[in-house]
């Protein structure tokens, strides 16, 4: 009957909000969509008419044409995520290129003052800097794949060095992602974002790297669009099949530990079709980290697939889908003596995911968007036949919804409307036997449900030609455990400092993040009371984040600086019931999280290098009791406590190049300044590894990688928390081999 209520409820919104899109009354959307325009004058600042301008993408064979009306302007709408150049010709003119990188949600207008053609005249061009948006509050970060298949590691399946290497303030401790110190962040696959309320319940990745030609970070200042999971907002452009011509890839790689990573790929396009097909499998003896400098018990292994389907009918409609399968199975590391018990522990996790979306442009500047989802997560922990006692966690979670938005640009609004609803069903399966000669045991599924309706909308107004202003709203609706609603405002400034360029940034917003679905009730109600635990409903996080920080350009280096400070309630963590490793989540009264981020990234140095910096500085504080969840209610702690995933100071700074003979290079330095030393206040040592890769390009279809991480095989403690047996130790010197052969079929 809920459900049924909820199918109505969203059908009804659905309708409602379509309905007024439909009407063209203004609204747009932060999909992976941007817009592009331009304005094409004559020395004289005369507009010039009938000019065409071309938008080619720098990665692959798509490309969109437009001709200047009589006051000069041009327009591009639902331009994905990515680097472009954007050439004006016009007789009688030399031709002019600029290159610059879209990223979604933007809308960046271009100047081209067109100089008399002379003989042989040669193409013009310029280069927008990267990370460089004078109209938004928010630091966007862009990872490429260039980027991507060549750092050592951040290819690899599995990996998040996807994030940890590019993004400040964002790394692994007790094999999960943190972001800003919180667990909770957003997968968005061609700007679909993919709901998961669970809590640190998976270690695996929701797709294979290789797949992503752009990723798309944000970490703060998010716009209306975004909640649910807000500490970082991921949106994946995948590989297309534009960018192949009948043409497919092969990867083969072995390294120590037996490590393998192999993938196939295939794609090509029509002028109106792409297709674009993954099939992926690892295997390793190094999977996760382990309790203890030695390796034990740590087999890993795991495969997937991925397709992307695009169509373009005719100019003003375009068809995507998304499809993405993951497999993936860990042993549990063991310490020595558990492994002399005979321990065997493992985690097994399975993730599909489906997104379709409709994109119809009405006219320039006005954008329907619709893209109905669904997600299925599971992570299964099962104990080993000697465990004291035997615990089985099988959680399944499956949502069905979608997302409707809307965008409306003129010459001062970029403004944007829609919703975005999902249902959802958890299926979790306890099972606890003792085995210590009593017989007592116990098993016990349950299956909760719940559903989350969201109405945002938000208008960036350009005031000025130096000052843009951004406000928002989100209203949710949560329905599950408890029924909770939130009224989310977001508010942003951009200030361009004329002739220096440099941008002043500064948000303050508003945040609900729905929780999980777990429930607590029966027999394992029971056996937490026989530990000394409850568990108390779950209510939603709720934050309050301010971000102020200033984006400086200087001879196209970019380097930005950002002051952040979040203010949680009932913020989300994870424990465990006694020693039976089923985990479930908690909310701690409040948090506060504040730090200031640095990120520097060069043009091309030398005509052959780029360099990258992310540095975070940053501080996790836990305060009160524990309002939700697992708690043994005991009293609040007089004043406030480090959470277990604060780490002061995060480093990342890489460079990668063409070097002679078609070979090429990348190097990393990482350093933490070392996780919470138990419960604080001291902290653990700190901690830096090098990584390098080496590659070679033989012919048109060979290339040759060698793969180092950690290569000076710095061993530590990363950290001593409470999740997949308590301590964890740092990845050894991980060495490999990898050879990449592309033909076409």
């Amino acid at each position: 009957m809920q459900h049924n209520t909820w199918i109505a409820r969203t059908a009804a919104l659905i309708a409602l909000v379509s309905a007024l899109l439909a009407m063209a009354v203004s609204p747009s959307a932060a999909t992976v969509f941007g817009n592009v325009r331009g304005v094409v004058h004559d020395s004289q600042h005369h507009p010039i008419t009938g000019a065409q301008a071309t938008l080619q993408a720098s990665d692959s064979g798509s490309s969109m044409t437009a001709e200047t009306g009589v006051d000069g302007e041009f327009h591009f709408d639902a331009v994905p995520l990515g680097q472009y150049s954007v050439t004006v010709e016009a007789p009688g003119f030399a031709p002019q290129k600029q290159i610059l990188l879209v990223v979604s949600g933007s809308a960046p207008i271009l100047h081209y003052q067109l100089a008399v053609a002379a003989a042989q005249e040669k193409v013009t061009v310029t280069a927008t800097p990267e990370d460089l948006d004078p109209e938004s509050p928010r630091r966007d970060i862009v990872i490429d794949q260039k980027q991507i298949s060549r750092y050592a590691g951040v290819d690899a399946s599995n990996s998040f060095k996807i994030i940890t290497e590019f993004v400040p303030g964002a790394y692994m401790v007790h094999d999960q992602l943190h972001v800003r110190a919180g667990h909770q962040i957003t997968w968005a696959i061609d700007g679909v974002p993919i709901p998961n309320t669970n809590i640190a319940s998976n270690v695996g990745l929701q797709f294979n790297p290789k797949d992503v030609s752009y990723l798309q970070a944000e970490t703060g200042s998010f716009a209306a669009e975004y909640g649910d999971r807000t500490y970082g907002v991921f949106n994946v452009a995948p590989n297309n099949g534009f960018e192949r011509n009948r043409e497919a890839e092969l990867i083969a790689s072995y390294g120590n530990y037996n490590q393998t990573d192999d993938w196939l790929s295939f794609g090509d396009h029509t002028a109106k079709f792409a297709y674009y097909a993954s099939l992926s499998g690892n295997n390793t003896d190094w999977g996760l980290e382990p309790p203890t400098s030695v390796n034990l018990h740590n087999h890993a292994s795991g495969g997937g697939a991925f397709t992307s389907l695009i169509y373009n009918p005719n100019s003003r409609d375009q068809f995507r889908f998304d499809a993405g399968l993951r497999l993936d199975y860990y042993q549990v590391p063991n310490d020595p003596a558990m492994q002399a018990a005979g321990i065997q522990d493992r985690e097994r996790e399975q993730d599909i995911f489906g997104t379709a979306t409709w994109v119809h442009t009405y006219s320039p500047g006005l954008m329907l968007i619709a893209s109905p989802f669904y997600h299925f997560n599971r992570a299964a922990y099962e104990g080993g036949p000697n465990d004291v006692p035997i615990a089985t966690d099988n959680r399944a979670s499956n949502y069905e919804g979608g997302q409707v938005t809307v965008s409306a640009i003129n010459a001062r609004n970029n403004a944007r409307v829609g919703i975005y609803a999902f249902a959802q069903q958890d299926n979790t399966f306890f099972s606890v036997i003792a085995n210590n000669g009593s017989g007592n045991a116990f098993s016990q599924r349950v299956s909760p449900g719940g559903n989350l309706e969201a109405v945002f909308l938000e208008d960036q107004f350009k005031a000025t030609s130096w000052l843009t202003l951004t406000g928002g709203i989100r209203l949710t609706h949560f329905d599950g455990q408890l029924t909770e609603n939130a009224a989310d405002p977001r508010l942003g400034a951009a200030i361009r400092i004329p002739k220096l360029n440099w941008v002043l940034r500064a948000a303050y917003s508003y945040t609900y993040q729905p929780p999980p679905l777990d429930t607590v009730s029966g027999p394992l109600l029971q056996f937490a009371a026989s530990q000394g635990v409850s568990f108390l409903p779950l209510k939603g996080e709720r934050d309050i984040q301010q971000e102020y920080g200033i984006t400086i350009p200087l001879r196209n280096w970019v380097s930005t600086l950002t002051y952040f400070h979040t203010g949680a309630r009932n913020f989300f963590d994870h424990d465990a019931i006694g020693d039976s490793n089923i985990f479930l989540p908690l909310t701690i009264q409040a948090a506060r999280i504040k730090g200031l981020e640095a990120a520097v990234r060069s043009p091309l140095i030398l005509k052959h290098y780029h360099a990258h910096l992310v540095f975070s500085n940053q501080q996790a504080q836990g305060f009160g009791a524990v309002t939700g969840g697992l708690t043994d209610f005991s009293p609040p702690s007089s004043g406030g406590f480090y959470l277990d995933h604060d780490q002061r100071n995060t480093l990342s700074a890489g460079m990668e190049g063409d070097l002679p003979w078609r070979s090429f290079a990348a190097l990393t330095f990482n350093y933490g300044s070392g996780f919470l030393n138990g419960n604080g206040p001291n902290h653990l040592p700190s901690n830096y590894t090098f990584d390098l890769a080496l590659g070679k390009t033989f012919g048109e279809k060979f290339t040759v990688r060698l793969i180092g991480a950690n290569i000076t095989n710095n061993r530590y403690q990363l950290d001593n928390s409470n999740t997949f047996g308590g301590s964890h130790w740092a990845d050894p010197r991980m060495l490999s081999v990898q050879v990449k052969y592309r033909f076409h079929y």
